[in-house]
């Protein structure tokens, strides 16, 4: 899969793979149709930093979901 493409596809995908990563327990926080292709460059930047990261502090976690909050479609 090359996320370097931009895709509804790919962008559900990293979405995903962010959720899981991040262990978010409730996941409707975070939807992958709450997200449209214009903040695809900033999901892929998030998806691979967290996957640099071995682990996450609770700071880095709430950083990184506000930054999602502000990427949501309105």
């Amino acid at each position: 899969m090359d996320l370097t493409i931009k895709s509804e596809e790919n962008l559900t995908y990293m979405v995903e793979s962010i959720k899981e990563k991040m262990q978010v327990i409730n996941s409707g926080m975070i939807k992958p149709e709450s997200f449209d292709l214009s903040s695809y460059d900033d999901i892929y930047e998030i998806y691979v930093m967290l996957n640099k990261k071995q682990s996450l502090s609770v700071a880095e976690m709430q950083a990184i979901l506000a930054e999602l909050g502000k990427l949501r479609a309105s």
